[in-house]
């Protein structure tokens, strides 16, 4: 059997997918075969696979960090919320069911086996594998059936390592507590730290690291600095300022800038359709929830949403449907994507997802959406303003087109354009091309950089994360961890796992 870690938090956004994709990228460099595993994700943030699977997309991140295919046996469990305190369960990349939080915790045990199977076939194909886990593994209410930290942990064999966010302040209160909350069993496995996202001079630091080390008995393997402007396809709502506030590093080609607001919806999926955009020269990109927020803005995007008829009554009551109507028949550029793009429609009849029936949509396309059972699931090429542009879809709003000018199998009309296509923006060409014709109907001096790649800016920030753990953590003291697995005689830090949770 290959190698393997997890890596664990102390908390969501610690930085468990930037040390896992740092990672893959150090061993791909080191010309290991090596792949990121995911038991289980809860993210509205996903991506499909070559062969039609839905993962999460930190996994497709992470893929690519290891130079390999991203595969539904990379994340073979994805949770996504929806409106109504529900989670659909995707299972191997296939939406299988909509579960309540204790309809799932009953479904776990299944679960963790068909998670533990797709390990194990990683592992028989890959030299390494290297997991990230979810949350933190210190849930104590959810220890008895955790298929994604110390329970996918115990149940293969992994050693652990913890990160930690010192940015947020407390990260030596909050490893020592992780590891003092853990079993006996657990804490077998919990072999060495990282600090994550730390500023300034690493040597006040060092007596703190060496006093958790004697508390402990597990050495701290890495500080990793802060990195600005990474916008790795974060998973959820915490990360979220980390897609716009990054800035290009140059000024504007042209006079103008341009300014995008994006609709900040309260089930915003797929919000990495905004990356592209973002890392353009010159192109500010900034969330909106209040119809102010879109008055000065030359371009508004609708993005996706993982419950579009509960969305769209959100947007209605905050008063944005107005103001949309007012752009558009202005003739000032609107963009909507998957969900955005039903919202645009004359109407939506939706007996699956929110189950509200006929819906009357903002009207502002000749379209009209039509939920399915069904998940349609596909990566399709085509062409807009002469340019070729690969997307991919993942939707139940079929969408009828009944008039309009083609755009990529959506429509336009005048300013207001529609697509279910997630990923087109990160096609350079078609990118500069919309970008070109947004500005000509917002009437700004805006000109779009001739040289942006969005997929090798996406490889330099990967290289980034490479050159973290290169450079920043004790990667031999990681070899050890891969090859030979947690070391024996760690000590046990009390007063260990509640009584209840270990009966």
């Amino acid at each position: 059997m290959s190698g393997a870690l997890l890596v664990a938090g102390t908390t969501s956004d610690a930085g468990k997918s930037v040390v896992t994709a740092g990672i893959c990228r150090w061993l791909a460099r080191q010309g290991v075969r090596v792949a990121p595993f995911k038991a289980q994700n809860m993210s509205l943030n996903s991506f499909v696979t070559a062969d039609g699977a839905e993962i999460g997309r930190a996994q497709a991140m992470q893929a690519q960090a290891a130079r390999v295919e991203p595969e539904a046996a990379m994340n073979p469990v994805l949770l996504k919320p929806g409106a109504d305190g529900r989670s659909q369960v995707v299972l191997l990349g296939r939406a299988v069911a909509e579960v309540g939080a204790l309809d799932y915790r009953e479904r776990k045990p299944v679960l963790l086996e068909r998670a533990l199977e797709c390990l194990a076939d990683l592992r028989s194909r890959y030299e390494v594998v290297v997991c990230e886990g979810a949350g933190s593994p210190a849930e104590i209410n959810l220890r008895d059936r955790d298929i994604a930290n110390m329970g996918l942990a115990t149940a293969a064999g992994l050693p652990v390592v913890v990160v930690g966010d010192i940015d947020r302040g407390g990260v030596f209160a909050a490893m020592y507590g992780t590891l003092a909350l853990l079993s006996a069993e657990d804490q077998r496995l919990v072999a060495g730290w990282f600090v994550n996202k730390f500023r300034g001079d690493a040597r006040l630091l060092a007596p703190g690291l060496d006093m958790l080390h004697q508390l402990t008995g597990r050495p701290v393997l890495g500080t990793l600095p802060m990195l600005s402007g990474l916008w790795l396809d974060a998973e959820d709502s915490l990360d979220l300022t980390t897609v716009v506030d990054h800035a290009a590093s140059s000024g504007p080609v042209g006079a103008d800038v341009l300014r995008v607001a994006v609709v900040r919806f309260p089930r915003l999926s797929n919000f990495t359709d905004l990356d592209a955009l973002a890392q353009e020269p010159g192109v500010l990109v900034r969330w909106a929830t209040r119809p102010e927020e879109l008055a000065d803005a030359d371009l508004v995007v609708l993005p996706g949403s993982r419950a579009t008829v509960a969305d769209l009554a959100w947007l209605r009551e905050r008063g944005l449907e107005p103001a949309l109507k007012a752009r558009a028949a202005a003739g000032l550029p609107v963009l909507g994507v998957c969900g955005g793009y039903q919202m645009l429609s004359r109407s939506i009849v939706d007996e699956v997802e929110s189950r509200a029936g006929e819906v009357a949509g903002l009207g502002l396309l000749p379209t009209r959406v039509v939920f399915g059972r069904e998940k349609v699931l596909a990566r399709p090429v085509g062409e807009a303003y002469g340019e070729r542009v690969e997307g991919y879809e993942i939707h139940h709003g079929v969408v009828s087109v009944e008039g309009g000018v083609p755009f990529l199998d959506g429509c336009r009309v005048g300013s207001v354009w529609g697509t279910t296509w997630h990923g087109a923006l990160e096609n350079d060409g078609f990118r500069r091309r919309l970008l070109r014709e947004v500005a000509a109907s917002a009437g700004r001096a805006f000109v779009p950089a001739p040289d942006v790649s969005f997929a090798a800016a996406r490889a330099a920030r990967l290289d980034r994360l490479g050159d973290l753990i290169e450079e920043h953590a004790d990667t031999d003291a990681l070899w050890k961890l891969i090859e030979g697995g947690a070391p024996g005689g760690l000590p046990f830090v009390p007063p260990g796992a509640p009584r209840t949770m270990e009966s």
